[in-house]
């Protein structure tokens, strides 16, 4: 199943949608400022080590990718986008420090709007022959794409505004390794 999904990669059409990677130095603070990394949670060495291999694979297995990626506003995936696929190649969304907000106290309409903010946004499909990368944050257990381990990718087929989209698969940053030192 990894092989034929490697070539359907290939072929462009999909939202690959990653977490950050390791990200264990410093704490969110309550007042998070997007300006000042010391107010959130950073990637740890490891973490930048999964970034620039993340990007490494990404061209070692040939998989086309649109630009600019796109991250939320949080330094840890604004620096994830940037040593996987270069500064110049990524753009901050904020819609997608949303989905951090999930994992707090929101009121049922208020996770509901982002869901359906998310599905919206998940309808999209990319250019023809590329796939969409997005570095973003994990979703609480069964919500959204659901929990995402620190560099695992949830692949993602839209189907075209107001059609929904379909998650096809689910690799974790081993996966991806292992398809790039056994291709």
């Amino acid at each position: 199943m990894v092989v034929s999904l490697l070539e359907m990669l290939r072929s462009g059409g999909y939202i690959l949608y990653a977490r950050h990677g390791q990200a264990n130095v410093g704490i969110d603070q309550p007042t998070v400022n997007f300006y000042d990394c010391a107010t959130q949670r950073n990637l740890s060495e490891i973490g930048r080590n999964q970034a620039i291999y993340y990007g490494r694979i990404f061209r070692a297995l040939q998989i086309p990718i649109s630009f600019p990626v796109l991250t939320s506003p949080y330094c840890r995936t604004i620096e994830t986008g940037a040593l996987a696929f270069g500064s110049q190649n990524i753009q901050v969304d904020p819609f997608l420090m949303e989905i951090q907000n999930l994992n707090g106290n929101l009121s049922d309409p208020e996770k509901s709007r982002i869901l359906n903010n998310l599905q919206s946004f998940l309808e999209v499909e990319p250019p023809n022959g590329t796939n969409r990368v997005i570095v973003a944050h994990s979703f609480p257990k069964g919500v959204g794409l659901g929990s995402i381990p620190y560099m695992g990718t949830v692949i993602v087929k839209p189907k075209g505004p107001g059609n929904g989209y379909e998650v096809i698969g689910r690799l974790s940053f081993s996966d991806f390794y292992k398809l790039a030192t056994t291709k």
